[in-house]
């Protein structure tokens, strides 16, 4: 099971940045090929559950998430969430912090253990690396737009 983490450091404070990282539906706009539908009412919190469908026509691949820790930033202290990946081909978690950072700005780390059913493992090597890379442009586009 692959584990890999980014870190970012953006000009946005905290609030801003826990915001757009995690406001769901805006990964859809971030993560080609996908769609993002919240199952549970707002506000989010601990036990929201939401699937990202990625594909293109029958072949596509659900991401079913439920959130497992919902602590957003407050003051100076960062904040966490974690997401436990529900779904039958997509397994594993994620987790996204965003921690002051200099000159009134944010530190974002995401952390992501990934795993794909029925994949062996000797895919780990190059999910891992697909998966930064498509993690890492996702988490830049997030925090780029309002």
């Amino acid at each position: 099971m692959p584990l890999f983490s980014l870190t970012r450091t953006v000009p946005l404070p905290p609030d801003e940045a826990w915001r757009r990282l995690t406001e769901w539906p805006r990964h859809a706009d971030a993560v080609p090929l996908t769609r993002v539908r919240v199952l549970t009412p707002p506000p989010h919190h601990t036990g929201t559950r939401f699937v990202a469908r990625s594909g293109l026509g029958p072949f596509t691949v659900d991401d079913v998430m439920e959130v497992t820790l919902w602590r957003p930033p407050a003051g100076d202290a960062g904040g966490m969430c974690r997401l436990e990946k529900r779904g039958r081909v997509v397994l594993g978690w994620a987790e996204i912090e965003v921690r002051p950072g200099p000159g009134g700005g944010s530190r974002v780390v995401w952390r992501e253990d990934l795993r794909v059913a029925f994949l062996p493992r000797f895919f780990d090597g190059a999910l891992e690396r697909a998966s930064h890379l498509l993690f890492g442009r996702a988490a830049d586009r997030l925090l780029a737009r309002p």
